[in-house]
């Protein structure tokens, strides 16, 4: 149901509020750039410093810009299931056509409280389920045996994993590869995931440069394989310069020094160090983004 490149897609912000035309612009960049699906709120999305009612009206947004020419998947997970339903109710009347679902934050639940609050949001709000396994960020990682569990949902239709582990992510494959879909959680793993069984990323890079991302997918699901690593080693650079600071910070700050959005960002994030800009700065220049003056 999802898959190649998808976009976990910034939150521009002009004054302390969404920058709605900004946001518009940005969809339509990905869209004719060939990205397969958009992901408001989602991490890259400042989703933890956005409102209810900013949260409710990126997706809805979101919704209305796209207007049906590819899926959106909105970020609706909370640490609180009951939260988290709320949210995602919203997106459904919104018009979305999935929802990203993450394991709750600093709560740790272990594996039986996970499979619970999943299937009680699948329950309440029936519509198709992206999970969304990142324990660098919440401190608690599902297990694939609890994917498998999961995956026996019928609205539960694809992982975005982001453990960085590889093994884990082949197990999800053995154990429910038919019932569910593999998408890498980070780009610099991309690759590798395809090469598992996967059928697509997430994406921040595809942010600054959606047509390269989305060919390289579609390389591989051609059997292009020598063009996908072509692809994929041309952006390496970039995999990392995203993550010289916290995601979003060096993402938006690309965006900005495109001159697409404005570098706004929401306390606790803040600009990026001088270092840091630099060598940021560097990458994208090498990459032929921006103009080395």
């Amino acid at each position: 149901m999802f898959k190649g490149s998808i976009v976990a897609i910034v939150t521009p912000f002009r004054d302390g509020k969404v920058d709605e035309e900004a946001y518009r612009r940005l969809i339509e960049f990905q869209i004719e750039n060939g990205t397969g699906a958009i992901v408001p709120c989602g991490t890259t999305g400042e989703s933890a410093t956005l409102n209810m009612e900013e949260h409710s009206r990126v997706i809805d947004i979101a919704v209305d810009a796209v207007n049906k020419r590819v899926p959106v998947i909105a970020g609706t997970g909370g640490n609180s299931t009951s939260e988290a339903i709320e949210l995602t109710a919203h997106a459904k009347k919104s018009g979305v056509d999935g929802t990203l679902q993450v394991t709750p934050y600093y709560n740790k639940p272990t594996q039986e409280g996970l499979y619970r609050h999943f299937r009680a949001i699948a329950e309440a709000v029936p519509l198709p389920q992206v999970l969304y396994n990142v324990p660098g960020r919440t401190s608690v990682n599902m297990l694939p045996e609890t994917v498998a569990r999961l995956a026996e949902l019928s609205e539960v239709v694809a992982i975005k994993e982001a453990s960085g582990n590889l093994g884990q992510m082949a197990e999800i494959v053995r154990l429910a590869g038919n019932k569910i879909t593999l998408l890498a959680g980070d780009d610099i793993v991309t690759l590798p995931v395809l090469s598992l069984g996967g059928k697509g990323v997430v994406s921040v890079v595809a942010n600054i440069v959606p047509k390269d991302t989305a060919d390289m997918v579609n390389a591989w699901e051609e059997g292009d394989v020598e063009k996908a690593k072509e692809l994929y080693y041309r952006l390496f650079p970039l995999f990392q310069a995203m993550f010289f600071e916290t995601n979003p910070i060096p993402v938006k700050t690309s965006l900005a020094l495109m001159g697409k959005i404005q570098n706004e960002l929401r306390l606790p994030l803040c600009p990026m160090a001088p270092a840091n800009l630099e060598k940021l700065k560097k990458a994208l220049q090498d990459y032929g983004l921006i103009s080395g003056s």
